[in-house]
């Protein structure tokens, strides 16, 4: 069966490596004169589907593609790509459902964005200019969907809120839709390991130590028999295991799973089984704005679901290393890291693994819980997908999502979705079932 996977393999471990720890390659680039960022005009162009016609170009320092059925239905896709690393290379994805949209009458556009690196400003700004410029290229368009994944995901939620009126619907998968929630879990993982692992915690890190020295010592002292790491646990290892669950999504099916596998993940940089340790090697700071980002200076950290503090999790929170973020490291708007309000206006349908601990389930939590804040829960639509990677879906899974988003915008019917709000619906046997359509890997059976 045909699948989407937006971020695998060895591209994992250049997340891991320079996304969201973040590293002090971000500083340097904020202290230093503008990265020399550029668009290779020759890889730009592309064949045409049958029946299309193909556009690109560069738009503000960004690339774009485009393609326009001859049969065009009004109907026009934006596409907000994931973390491209921090290279200087500008590069644009085809939508991954261009065969089905082309075939369908719609058309579809994506950007390079202007900016590498976790930079949501460059991408919303970006593919906002590519949309006015298509309305002179293409013609203006009936209707404008924008989707996106991973971090154009986060592209995607927060292009709708900064113009309300620029778009129809949105799908954003797999997304970093909770912004510094993401971050502050990064840290929430390595406080915890450390502090857990070996009596002590502190941030931030020499990343050489810290890798080298106490990574084994946490994996060693965390385990009820040598080499017992991350399956064979004692009772501290499995209270990191406890407090990773709550702390990433809350009690969900497919976390075990989750567990193993984001703990034994190939990290060549490192060693097998860092690839979660390798993201708490940053100093916190994020680009675009200076200062520290992260932030635990009162959360209560807790191993199960009593929310009476045992002993062993009293002494946990009086010990563990506490950050508090520079006012400057969280500004809002456009700037650093933009925050999602859940303040939406239209349509909005989501799809997120339960065992993606990379981009983990949190994010559709907290975004869920956002949108109810502020009474527009109306607009959206959640989905669960069983699977411990990031941004796996079928093709059913993702273009059932898209063809149920038309049917909602074009028609008035609302698609079903999960309770991603509901602590109780999401830790039930069979959370994730109504919408897992095929095989994942490591996805757990339903009941």
């Amino acid at each position: 069966m045909r699948r989407f996977q937006f971020a695998v393999g060895t591209s994992l471990l250049a997340f891991s490596l320079a996304f969201l720890s973040v590293t002090s390659a971000a500083a340097a680039t904020r202290r230093g004169p503008p990265p020399a960022y550029f668009v290779d005009e020759s890889k730009l162009p592309f064949t045409a589907l049958a029946g299309a016609t193909a556009y690109w170009g560069v738009l503000g320092g960004a690339g774009f593609r485009a393609e326009v059925p001859a049969n065009w239905n009004g109907s026009l896709v934006m596409w907000a790509h994931g973390f491209r690393g921090t290279g200087l290379e500008l590069t644009v994805d085809n939508h991954p459902l261009r065969p089905l949209l082309i075939a369908l009458g719609f058309a579809w556009a994506a950007s390079s964005y202007t900016r590498n690196d976790y930079d949501i400003a460059s991408g919303v700004q970006a593919t906002h200019s590519l949309l006015e410029h298509l309305n002179g290229l293409i013609g203006h368009p009936s209707r404008v969907y924008m989707t996106g994944a991973s971090l154009g995901g986060h592209v995607t939620a927060v292009s709708i809120e900064q113009y309300p009126a620029a778009f129809d619907a949105a799908l954003p998968i797999c997304g970093v839709l909770a912004d510094y929630a993401l971050f502050d879990y990064f840290l929430d993982f390595n406080a915890a390991a450390q502090q857990l692992g070996t009596g002590s915690s502190q941030f931030p890190v020499d990343p050489v130590q810290y890798i080298t020295t106490t990574v084994p010592a946490i994996k060693a002292n965390l385990s009820a028999v040598p080499g017992g790491w991350p399956n064979v646990l004692n009772v501290a290892g499995q209270n990191l295991k406890n407090l990773t669950e709550l702390r990433s999504g809350g009690e969900r099916p497919n976390f075990d799973q989750a567990w193993f596998f984001w703990n034994t993940f190939p990290s060549f940089a490192s060693g097998p089984g860092n690839f979660l340790f390798d993201l708490g090697t940053g100093d916190g700071t994020l680009p675009r704005a200076p200062g520290v980002g992260v932030d635990n200076h009162d959360v209560v950290y807790q191993f199960d679901l009593d929310p009476a503090l045992s002993p062993e999790e009293q002494a946990f929170n009086d010990g563990v290393v506490r950050v508090t973020a520079d006012p400057q490291g969280r500004v809002g708007g456009l700037r650093n890291v933009p925050q999602t309000t859940g303040d939406i206006g239209i349509p909005v349908l989501t799809l997120h693994n339960l065992g993606d601990l990379f981009v983990p389930f949190l994010n559709e939590v907290v975004y869920g819980q956002r949108v109810a804040a502020k009474g527009k829960s109306d607009l959206l639509v959640q989905r669960a997908i069983r699977g411990v990677n990031h941004c796996d879906f079928t093709a059913a899974e993702f273009s059932g999502a898209f063809l149920d988003l038309v049917a909602w915008l074009e028609h008035g019917v609302k698609p079903a979705g999960d309770d991603v709000t509901s602590p109780a619906a999401v830790a039930a046997p069979n959370f994730g079932c109504a919408f897992t359509q095929g095989s994942h890997l490591l996805g757990t059976p339903c009941p």
